[in-house]
């Protein structure tokens, strides 16, 4: 990744971290995948300890934000030459 992209992810917000943590972003250490699209976009999903075979699978996500409103999923893979963005690919329950 570069310079530039390093900035833009570090002013992200991670899936998963509560509203009111005193540090909302990304850690130093950890990898990190952008949510492109769907009700998650812009969200970072921390994939430090995914193994190769868990990234292509990509992940289903909690949200009350997509078509199923509470208790829906939002489903996300990888795309295709860049493992570091994770592209919405629809909701479900």
């Amino acid at each position: 990744m570069g310079g530039d992209r390093d900035e833009e992810l570090l002013r992200g917000r991670v899936y998963g971290q509560d509203h009111d943590d005193p540090r909302p972003g990304p850690r130093p250490g950890r990898v990190y995948a952008e949510l492109v699209g769907g009700p998650l976009d812009g969200l970072l999903l921390d994939v430090t300890d995914w193994t190769g075979e868990e990234i292509r699978a990509g992940a289903v996500l909690e949200t009350e934000l997509g078509r199923y409103g509470a208790g829906g999923r939002a489903v996300y893979g990888p795309r295709d030459g860049d493992p570091g963005r994770f592209d919405w690919t629809g909701d479900t329950r």
